[in-house]
């Protein structure tokens, strides 16, 4: 019998894990007719561009009220993206007793926190670098900032602001975090990462198949 597919569709970004192997195309271009013939194939989409038709071997999944002791804080479960509940299940089985953060950073940018006892406290969500800067879309940017202080043309002031803002953004919420807990562990995924590594005042884990990973775990634990 063939493997399973698992597949994470984004904003931006399909990605797929077929055989231990990773890929990833845009949302646009993607098609499930294109993937190998597989078993089954279980699927996160967070995307509203992307329409499934029926088939009977796929598998939507949906976030639940709750995976071994990680509890869901949404008063209904299934109304948190289903990508922010797959990476906190990938996050949750690296140390079940410890508490932790994800941040993923992508065409939105999310913030989950965890505690120790595995109760989602809640989250933030805001927009991504590439969403913020398409406010004023006749700015120029510079893709090649190394600072966030103040630059000395548009181009340079307009790139170092938008950058300033989501770094500002999810600095400050770890920082949040770490008064509530000191001890929390904080895990990054998205295709956002690059944009914003060097600039991040925390430590953490990057893991950019966080969610595929998570699904796999569902998957195999309650699929």
């Amino acid at each position: 019998m063939n493997s399973n597919i698992y597949i994470d569709i984004g904003n931006s970004n399909a990605k797929w894990k077929y055989k231990d192997k990773y890929f990833v195309t845009s949302t646009k271009r993607f098609n499930l007719d294109d993937l190998p013939k597989s078993s089954n194939v279980w699927l996160s989409n967070v995307s509203s561009d992307f329409l499934l038709n029926n088939k009977s071997n796929v598998f939507i999944v949906r976030s639940k009220k709750r995976y071994k002791s990680l509890i869901n804080s949404y008063e209904s479960p299934d109304q948190l993206g289903s990508d922010r509940w797959l990476a906190m299940i990938a996050s949750y089985e690296i140390n079940p007793n410890q508490a932790f953060a994800v941040v993923d950073i992508g065409t939105a940018v999310t913030i989950d926190f965890v505690n120790s006892s595995g109760l989602h406290l809640g989250g933030v969500i805001f927009p991504g670098l590439e969403e913020v800067r398409k406010i004023f879309k006749h700015f120029p940017i510079s893709n090649k900032i190394n600072k966030i202080e103040v630059g000395q043309s548009t181009k340079d002031a307009w790139s170092i602001g938008t950058l300033g803002l989501i770094v500002n953004g999810i600095n400050q919420k770890i920082n949040d975090i770490k008064i509530i807990d000191p001890s929390v562990n904080i895990y990054l995924t998205g295709g956002g990462f690059n944009d914003v590594e060097e600039f991040l005042n925390f430590q953490y884990n990057y893991n950019k198949n966080l969610v595929l990973d998570g699904l796999e775990i569902y998957v195999n634990n309650m699929g």
